[in-house]
This record gives C-alpha cells, structure tokens and sequence, in this order.
C-alpha cells in the first residue's frame, strides 16, 4: 500500500479555490475536491490519505468538516476505512477504451509557456458578497434606471452599428470620455488614440506580458501584492522580483539591490494592494528615473483610484512622466459593476498600433453596444455622479467596518489603515496564529476571510486577511465582526493558532 504524498493537501487546497463559487457545504467542497483528484488519478487505488485530523489541519478547516467528506466518499466506493488502520482509496477513474493511440500525460501536452501558465494559477474574483469577501462594489447602489434608459436608447438607434465587429482599439466615444475624465481626475496626460479598450485588467495585464517581456526577463512586482498581475508575467516566462512594502510604498532603492536591470515594475502606487498605502513622491520619482536610465517599463495598476476617502489621491505616476516609460491599467469593474467587462490600457502612442494588432489575436474587441452606453454615460455626467455618492457610501461602510472590528476582534485583528479602497488588510495580532486554520473556522460559521499570506511571494510573510466591506450594509458588517469573533472565541483565549 502507498501513503499519498504531502502535495494533496495542496492539490486539495487548488481544487477547493477553483470551486468556491460553486453552491454546498464545505464538506461537500471537500468531498468533490478529492473524488476529482480519484477520478483524474492524482489519487490512485491504494493509496491512503491523510487522516482527518491532518487533513483537517492542512486545509484549515474543521475536523467535523473533514469526517463528513469521508464519510460520504466511503458510501460511494470511492473509500475504505478501517479503525486504526487509516483511509485508502478503493476505486479509481472508469477505464477509457484504448483506440490504439497512445495519450500522452497531461503535463506533455502543453508547450513550456502553457505548462508554466497551468502551474502559476490564475485569480478567481468573489461570485458573490458575504462578509468579508473583498473587492465587490455595492451593486444595489447603482443607478440601474439611468443605466436602463441608455441602454434602451441604444437598442432603438442603429442596431447594425452594434451587431457588426467593432474596432479593436475601443469605441473612440469611449476613448475620448476616458481620455477627458483621466486627465481630469488622475492627472494622466493622454488622448484618445493611445487608449485602448479592453475587457478586463487581467487582459490589459496579459497583453503587456506578451508585448513586452521575454522569457526570464525580472519583473518588480510589490510584496505582498496582486496575484493576478503575477499570473500574467509569471505565465509569460519572466523571472518575478518580489520587492517589500513600507509605508511609503515599494522599496525601490531595495528593488535596485535585488535586479537593477529589470525589464518592468509592476506597481499599485495610489492605494497598494494589499496593504493600502500611497506610494510617495520621492519613491514615484525615483522609479521613473530608474525606468529612463535601465530602459525599463512601468506598469501602473490604477485599479481603484475613485475612492480615496481621507485626502485627495496623489496624481497617477503617468502624469510625471516625460519619456514615456509607463503603461497605465483602469478597469470599470469596482467603479460600476464587474459584469460590465470593460477595461482599458493606456500606452504611448508610437505603441498603440502593435498593441492594438497584439489584442486582435485575442478576442477581437469588446462589445460595441456597451461601450456606446457606457460612453453616453460618461459624457452625460453620471459616471462622476456616481462616483461622488460612491465614495461617501464607502467611507461611512469603511468607517463602521473599522468600528465593528474594534469591538468585537480588537484582540485578534490589527486592521491597516485604510484610506482609500474597497476593502482593508488586517493583520493578525499574534502572528503565531494560523490564518489559514482561522479562516477556516470561519468559513465554517458562513464567514469569508481571503488570505493576506497567500499575496506574499517572498520568504517573510504576514497572517491576517483582506477584508472586505463596501458590499456590505452596516447591519451585515455588524453581524459578520459578531459571527466571527463568535467561531473564534476558543483561539480568542488560548492563544493559540
């Protein structure tokens, strides 16, 4: 008989990620997560898994949990158990007809640059809000009847206008009111013919990859920071350089240290993610000089800029720019709402034409019809107007989230400061407790808790979470600090993670 090795408990972990959206219990996540890995033949005859209490441990969860998805594995055949002697697997994948052909494994199949993309994994967004998943706008606030009324206005004018391919560059109706409203509001010094429309940040992010890096080429990326920008130029081959954070944002001097001949930084300066603070002048500064001496390229990730709450944001590090050197990323995702898929890139001109040739061996464009309301949108005031009611909405949630966490998990969260965002980093106050085995002990209570460890790609890492609260109204942001504090009561006193 043969152990399974201590890479299920990951395996595991992928598969429960891959389908958190999905409706059920967790033990019956759990229960799927490990029939899939039966029936792919990660898990073969024979093998025996972890026992519950490991299991339970590694995947942060609760060892009732864990017992449940045994249980119902050993009903279906997929197990046997035996006290004392451990759980093996008992049944394996359907046998498949051989044709004659041979199949090559799975990990042959792909080129080197698919293999790498597979193993970097991608970033999976909320499908829903609940306390505390993050980065959910306020839906409910969104002026849906005006948004209606555009809509409608459209679909009565010129339907072949929005039934035919559209341009792959982006409406330039669109790319006019984003030009006006960057140079306006971000300090961004553009025009229309170097935006370009896009359907989502993660594409915007893909396409510098493809455009810009080789394989191995270092890439800065902030640490801790987002897991999909790492996604996008990891899966391009290149050589990720985590750099660490202060308050005053990422260390260059520190990134010069580490790989001074880098080919790109990938950067959050207005409202880090995850921890929330501004990258300062001098630091701004200081990377703009670095890219024009190295030749070297900035990516701007300007991804929730609109609400700032406490002071005025800094102006994009675009607007400093005088060579050129700065590729800047929005998205209308958390300022309007994520099933609008529209986003954009903002390159130099000279550049536009090659990245705009690059995005039509992608998907062609984005629709037309949406960009022409979401343009009529713009242009008529009300994309500002929402915004402006946004941002008091989000203060006054951010405000009572601090509140509420104050009172009922001052003893085991240290929230960072928040000025600006959608969502807010707390660490842990015994960084000896396990955010994983917390998080689970929440999810079990109904409570969503994403992991601030997971963002770190270095070897120093914080516990605590990102956690999210414009969704939120203030009685289920009150009630999600009470449920919580509520399934941690025991590790509140033992201290223990």
């Amino acid at each position: 008989m043969k152990t399974a090795n201590r890479a299920l408990s990951g395996v595991l972990l992928t598969l429960l990620e891959q389908n958190s959206g999905q409706p059920g219990a967790l033990s019956l996540r759990v229960y799927r997560a490990i029939r899939s890995a039966i029936l792919d033949a990660t898990l073969q005859v024979g093998d025996r898994l972890p026992s519950t209490r490991t299991l339970a441990a590694d995947l942060a969860i609760s060892r009732s949990t864990a017992e449940a998805a045994y249980a119902q594995l050993e009903d279906e055949g997929y197990l046997r158990r035996g006290v004392g002697s451990g759980s093996f697997v008992s049944a394996g994948p359907p046998r498949r007809k051989d044709r004659g052909q041979r199949q090559l494994p799975g990990h042959l199949a792909f080129s080197k640059r698919g293999a790498q993309i597979a193993e970097t994994g991608s970033c999976i967004d909320a499908r829903a809000a609940r306390a505390f998943s993050a980065g959910m706008p306020a839906l409910e606030s969104f002026p849906v009847n005006t948004w209606q009324k555009l809509t409608a206005r459209h679909a009565r004018q010129d339907a072949a206008a929005w039934m035919m391919y559209g341009d792959p560059q982006g409406l330039p109706a669109l790319r006019e009111a984003i030009a006006q409203y960057l140079s306006l509001s971000r300090g961004v010094d553009c025009d229309a013919g170097q935006v370009i429309i896009l359907t989502s940040s993660q594409q915007a992010l893909g396409l510098v990859a493809m455009m810009m890096l080789d394989g191995g080429d270092p890439v800065w990326m902030e640490d801790p920071g987002y897991r999909g920008a790492q996604a996008a130029f990891a899966g391009a081959g290149a050589k990720i350089v985590p750099v660490p954070v202060d308050a005053e944002g990422m260390r260059v001097d520190a990134a010069l240290r580490m790989q001074p001949r880098a080919r790109l930084a990938y950067v959050t300066p207005s409202h880090q993610y995850p921890l929330g603070m501004s990258l300062s002048l001098p630091r701004r500064l200081q990377l703009l000089a670095w890219a024009r001496q190295a030749g070297a390229w900035i990516v701007e990730d300007d991804y929730d800029s609109e609400f700032h709450y406490d002071s005025r944001p800094l102006s994009a590090i675009h607007g400093l720019d005088r060579h050129e050197r700065v590729l800047y990323v929005g998205t209308f995702s958390k300022v309007m709402f994520p099933g609008l898929r529209i986003a954009y890139l903002v390159v130099p001109g000279s550049m536009a034409p090659a990245f705009v040739t690059a995005r039509t061996q992608a998907d062609g464009h984005t629709s037309p019809f949406l960009q022409a309301v979401l343009a009529d949108f713009m242009q008529e005031g009300h994309f500002m107007a929402h915004v402006r009611r946004m941002r008091e909405l989000y203060r006054a949630r951010r405000d009572i989230f601090m509140e509420e966490v104050e009172r009922h998990l001052g003893g085991m969260l240290e929230p960072q400061p928040a000025q600006g965002g959608l969502q807010a980093a707390c660490l842990l106050a015994d960084q000896r407790l396990s955010d994983k085995r917390l998080a689970g002990m929440a999810a079990d209570a109904g409570i969503e808790l994403p992991l601030l460890s997971r963002l770190y790609l270095g070897e120093e890492k914080k516990n605590g979470f990102v956690m999210g609260y414009s969704a939120l109204t203030p009685a289920q942001i009150r009630e999600g600090a009470k449920t919580l504090a509520r399934a941690w009561q025991t590790t509140r006193y033992t201290g223990r993670g």
